[in-house]
């Protein structure tokens, strides 16, 4: 008896482990996802502009600098539903919301001189035009993702 009491206790320990491993490999995975959803988006934004090789590489290099700066910030807080707040609360969020929109607005400005340099102004405009699009198509997939179909237990075809 004793015997089964320790190989189910060694089982159950090595399955965790193993659980804690391949949680880690997912988490890692995922960073690398992230990494390289920028990589292409840039190179699709490059290709837009019609850059050569040479602007490609600089610019694609700085707008994934750009964006580990942003995401170096960490995701958005979460708060409590605004009626559950007090208004101790609601101050505290909005500070926080003040000082994320700061420090966002410091690192678009560091990029902005950063392409500068190799852009023109036309071509950085462009960029940020096209960003937003391409924010605005991954907020609307990512909302569709949550709510998943539409009428009728269809898929929602919304574009």
């Amino acid at each position: 008896m004793k015997t089964i009491v320790k190989i189910m206790f060694v089982a159950i320990i090595v399955m965790a482990s193993n659980a804690a491993v391949q949680a880690q490999n997912q988490s890692s995975d995922s960073q690398a996802t992230r990494e390289q959803l920028a990589e292409a988006q840039a190179r699709h934004i490059a290709s837009k502009l019609c850059l050569d090789d040479a602007t490609t590489r600089k610019y694609v290099e700085a707008f994934c600098d750009y964006q580990q700066e942003i995401w170096a910030l960490g995701p958005r807080l979460n708060h409590k539903k605004k009626s559950e707040m007090t208004d101790a609360e609601t101050d505290a969020a909005i500070q926080q919301r003040f000082e994320r929109s700061e420090k966002i607005l410091a690192i678009r400005q560091k990029y902005y001189k950063r392409y500068s340099q190799f852009l023109t102004q036309k071509q950085i405009e462009r960029v940020y035009e096209l960003e937003q699009k391409a924010m605005k198509r991954l907020s609307k997939q990512a909302h569709q993702g949550q709510h998943g179909r539409g009428q009728h237990g269809k898929p929602s075809r919304n574009k």
